[in-house]
């Protein structure tokens, strides 16, 4: 993977009692997805981080894997957090990198909430069709389709601004960062949770199934903390208190 990746502080500040770390979707600035939600995240610092090529990352034309992003999360973190207990929450290809997290023992997180994700999502042959169509015609190609699974119906009608705002940030996402990306959930699947883990899942999303999930999100699709960010963030700490609980 070109560089490090792109941080944006969301909410709070260094002195905040706690770090949490939050994680985007494939074609979405996590800025844009989060920022609200982030406010409403009990005082806490939140970071987020952008993929290559999306929000304020910068392009790349070289592959990379979850893992890879999982790396640099993880040493990027470690370095922020000083001695505060520090969670991790991500939606989508971000929770697949909370599932990688999740798996390693030495990981700094001592909680991981992954949203709209699953140790693996969808199949790798669909994955690289979208990587191969967006590389011909771009980014645009996929908003029309985006729009149609990433929302709860209603949702675009309700708060066009917040719908259209992600879905231009897709439209201008680097094609080859974006393929690339595609082609490194083709070849994901998670392996086993060693840190505290929950699986959340909106009612209406169309790309993860909520069989299996831990809490079903209401009202939402595929993109709970646009959707719904006050509920998702009291969902999420609720969680989080518990799962550091438990740990």
């Amino acid at each position: 993977m070109g560089g490090e990746l792109s941080l944006t502080r969301l909410a709070g500040s260094e002195s905040s009692d706690r770090l949490i770390v939050v994680g985007p979707s494939l074609g979405t600035s996590v800025a844009m997805l989060w920022r609200e939600c982030a406010q409403s995240l009990g005082g806490s610092e939140v970071i987020g981080w952008d993929l290559p090529g999306h929000g304020a990352g910068c392009p790349t034309t070289e592959p990379f894997t979850v893992q890879d992003i999982a790396d640099e999360v993880e040493k990027r973190t470690a370095v922020l957090a000083g001695t505060r207990p520090v969670a991790y929450a991500g939606v989508s290809f971000g929770g697949a990198v909370g599932f990688e997290l999740a798996s390693r023992r030495d990981s700094p997180f001592g909680a991981v909430v992954c949203i709209g994700a699953a140790r693996r999502i969808g199949v790798p042959e669909t994955w690289h069709e979208r990587a191969a169509l967006v590389r011909r015609l771009g980014t645009p190609v996929v908003v029309e389709g985006s729009a149609r699974r990433w929302f709860a119906p209603g949702f675009v009608r309700r708060r066009p601004q917040v719908a259209g705002a992600l879905l231009k940030a897709l439209a201008d996402t680097d094609r080859e960062s974006y393929a690339r990306a595609c082609e490194a959930l083709a070849e994901f699947e998670a392996g086993d949770a060693v840190t505290p883990t929950a699986v959340l899942v909106g009612e209406h999303d169309v790309v993860v199934p909520a069989a299996g999930a831990d809490r079903v999100l209401e009202g939402c699709g595929h993109l709970p903390p646009a959707e719904e960010p006050v509920a998702v963030a009291r969902v999420v700490v609720e969680e989080m208190r518990c799962l550091t609980t438990t740990g």
